[in-house]
């Protein structure tokens, strides 16, 4: 049995982070990873230029069953508190928009990955890949058998990540443990994930499959303004990944197709082109595909023989589209996880669990999901510090 003051389960942003955090204290870290390498998302993300934070992260733009929970890890550990640490390790980044910050170059994101295990190695941290975790108990310290031997350590941090994207090796460990341990876990959905939609719509809208369109997209009482895509199967793009986050089962989104333009941008148009279609009119505020399909769905004729009245119901119609969806893409193509472990069965100071001294959860496994745009990498990095300074 080999003993460690902490042992972390999961090698991915919050792991490590939280890792070397506890080492910098003079903990003996235990880092274990099931898959090859560690950091499977951080090297995918940004399309390989890792989208490690971003300037505007505040609680606001993170859904939890309690909205309050994640306030006083991004407090203390904020977006520029890791942003110093990527200067420091002389990585070049630039702001893409939205105030989203990337690596520059391409498959940049492997330098992110080499400081997590930079600074894990000053620190004195132990991290192994490769190995799978058979079997924890509990008595007075942790023990845990994996196909590597057994550890034991004074605590245990799960730090697993949730669902999404199972190809890097995503699964329910985190809900399994917490299961064993008796604790409470949100339902679980995907988030920032494309959605699809049924036949009656998708005969309109597969042949823009390919398309893109700068839109507003509200569920609920959220909306963003961003792209939207046009797929084989419904829409993706930034505005929608961001509202299905938001989006309840079987309810409908409702699309601005004009965000640019007022409820009478169309009767304006008809004084300087009366004798203009409507799709051609639609074509100077949208692409030509997209202005003629829904064109499709409004009067016909031209706009000079239409009353300004019908014009402008028109614009109001493009500007409050619903389109009902009839599932998502599934955790395959979910960039995140909505749901996870109860907060209110975690401290807020440390993410350690109230009902088992010892044990702690971070990142994606906890009920805390973030906007799309380096949200979620702040999360894994905020929790992961409030963790490290009381494994």
């Amino acid at each position: 049995m080999q003993r460690y003051d902490a042992i972390i389960i999961g090698g991915g942003a919050a792991g490590l982070y939280a890792a070397f955090h506890a080492g910098r204290r003079g903990r003996r870290v235990l880092v274990l990873e099931h898959n090859a390498e560690v950091g499977a998302k951080i090297l995918i993300s940004g399309g390989g230029r890792c989208n490690f934070t971003n300037l505007n992260a505040a609680p606001e733009r993170f859904i939890s069953a309690n909205p309050h929970f994640a306030r006083s890890a991004l407090a203390r550990h904020t977006q520029h508190d890791f942003t110093a640490l990527v200067q420091k390790h002389r990585i070049p980044f630039y702001e893409k928009t939205l105030g989203q910050l990337f690596c520059e170059g391409a498959r940049s994101s492997q330098r992110i990955v080499r400081m997590l295990l930079d600074e894990c190695a000053a620190a004195g941290v132990e991290v192994r890949c490769g190995v799978r975790v058979r079997d924890v108990r509990r008595a007075e310290r942790f023990s845990v058998e994996t196909s590597a031997g057994a550890f034991d350590s004074e605590t245990l941090t799960i730090a697993t990540g949730g669902l999404s994207i199972p190809k890097l090796g995503a699964g329910g460990f985190a809900f399994e443990i917490a299961k064993q341990f008796g604790l409470p876990v949100t339902p679980t959905r995907p988030g920032l994930v494309p959605l699809t939609f049924g036949e009656g719509d998708l005969g309109w809208m597969r042949p823009l499959s390919g398309v893109s369109a700068d839109v507003t997209v509200r569920a609920g009482k959220a909306a963003f303004r961003e792209a939207a895509l046009f797929t084989h199967r419904g829409l993706s793009g930034p505005s929608v990944l961001q509202a299905s986050s938001y989006r309840a089962p079987g309810e409908a989104i409702v699309i601005d197709w004009l965000p640019q333009a007022d409820e009478d941008a169309l009767a304006q148009r008809k004084r300087e082109r009366p004798k203009a279609q409507l799709k051609s009119i639609l074509a100077e505020l949208l692409s030509e595909r997209l202005a003629a399909a829904l064109a499709e769905q409004l009067p016909h004729g031209a706009v000079g023989d239409m009353k300004d009245a019908a014009l402008i119901e028109a614009a109001r119609r493009l500007k409050a589209w619903p389109l009902t969806p009839i599932g998502d893409e599934g955790y395959a193509k979910a960039e995140v996880m909505v749901g996870g472990i109860d907060t209110d069965a975690l401290s807020q100071q440390t993410m350690e669990t109230r009902a088992v001294s010892g044990l702690f959860f971070i990142g994606e496994a906890v009920d805390v999901t973030g906007w799309l745009g380096g949200y979620n990498f702040q999360w894994a990095w905020s929790s992961g510090w409030a963790a490290g300074q009381a494994l």
